[in-house]
């Protein structure tokens, strides 16, 4: 799933593979968490913090 997400910008790429990694070793981790982290790691914007959770969002959860 991550695979196919190609955002602009190296932060944000690199933010992918680091929540996809977390991700893969802790599946019940918390999207919210790892993008807040992600977010302060790789000094990404409001936006773009934006952008990864509508984009790395279960289908179930975009109903919330």
């Amino acid at each position: 799933m991550y695979e196919q997400i190609q955002p602009e910008g190296e932060p944000l790429r690199k933010a992918v593979r680091w929540i996809a990694a977390r991700r893969a070793e802790q599946p019940q981790a918390s999207l919210l968490k790892l993008v807040d982290e992600a977010a302060r790691r790789f000094d990404l914007t409001p936006l773009q913090e934006e952008f990864l959770l509508k984009e790395l969002r279960a289908p179930s959860q975009e109903q919330e």
